[in-house]
């Protein structure tokens, strides 16, 4: 496992999702292209994004994936 790897956590849900970040921070985003392209800011090319699959994540999903690819 790469020891810069940073992971952060992501609950999601209809109008929001919140993220606790490496530093223990907690972001709140928009469940929209806006907030997917605010928090798409504070990643690092190689930090891990840890989330439960509710039915709401499926945007941010795409999100993630389409820019880590």
């Amino acid at each position: 496992m790469n020891k810069d790897r940073k992971i952060h956590g992501v609950d999601i849900s209809k109008d929001f999702f919140d993220v606790m970040d490496p530093n223990g921070h907690h972001h709140q985003f928009i469940n929209a292209s806006k907030g997917f392209k605010q928090y798409l800011k504070l990643l690092g090319e190689e930090d891990l994004v840890v989330m439960e699959a509710t039915g709401y994540d499926l945007s941010i999903d795409i999100v993630l994936t389409r820019n880590t690819m």
